[in-house]
């Protein structure tokens, strides 16, 4: 077990899930600690993380996903956490896996670990239905990075990661996307010399509430997706830079 690990989870109006995904995370490890950020949740989001024993961090106002991710990052550069395992708030990601995002960090291959439910022994359960328009953005999006980087990433959209000190670093560098973190964040780390990898996990459906990719949303997130690489893209020789300074 890495010796200093965070769990960070990203909420917005969970309350009445949040408190049992700590409990979760508390039996799957005793020893890590857990901050959530509540991002501006007009619930009890913040007191029930509260009551669980987790740190709560607080927005005033909604910064998003991307926003409440690198709240997360500074608050585990600061604290001096060697690792940090990122899951949603919802029940979605099963906390009793986390050890599998882990053994590859621990085993030095691998700098940031996706959890999968494409990758073969991954898949979802509890009934969960992925809509036809988000398996398409998950399929557009793999095949555009596999362009680009000539890898194959399965399930490049998974929120369900494991980062080590030299990922964290970058992303809280002041080049974290504030939307979406998704497909951009893998090829920005890509360029930068960070090593990914891939696990099989399963996926629930969440226990309530109303997901940030509901309705016809995903149309919104994928024009932004694209305009999101596309600065990337334009960024290249600052990863590269990134890369000769940072991973020898």
């Amino acid at each position: 077990m890495p010796g200093k690990l965070l769990v960070v989870l990203p909420a917005h109006n969970e309350a009445g899930r949040i408190g049992s995904v700590i409990r979760e995370i508390r039996q799957a490890l005793p020893s890590a600690s857990v901050v959530v950020v509540n991002d501006a949740s007009a619930d009890d989001t913040g007191g029930e993380a509260c009551r669980q024993g987790a740190d709560v961090l607080p927005h005033a106002v909604n910064l998003g996903y991307g926003g409440s991710l690198e709240t997360a990052y500074f608050f585990a550069m600061r604290g001096g956490y060697e690792v940090v395992v990122q899951m949603d708030g919802d029940g979605q990601h099963l906390a009793g896996e986390i050890p599998l995002l882990l053994e590859p960090l621990q085993a030095g291959t691998a700098d940031i670990v996706i959890g999968s439910r494409y990758v073969e022994g991954g898949g979802t359960g509890g009934g969960i239905t992925v809509p036809w328009i988000r398996k398409a953005g998950h399929w557009f999006f793999g095949a555009l990075l596999f362009l680009l980087t000539r890898r194959r990433f399965s399930d490049p959209t998974s929120g369900f990661q494991a980062l080590n000190r030299r990922a964290l670093e970058l992303l809280a560098s002041g080049v974290f996307p504030c939307d979406y973190p998704d497909a951009d964040v893998v090829l920005m780390a890509h360029l930068s010399g960070i090593r990914i990898r891939e696990v099989p996990v399963r996926m629930v459906n969440r226990a309530g509430g109303v997901s940030m990719h509901s309705g016809w949303k995903p149309l919104y997130y994928g024009m932004k997706m694209l305009l999101s690489v596309f600065v990337v893209l334009l960024n290249t020789p600052r990863w590269h830079a990134w890369r000769r300074n940072h991973v020898h």
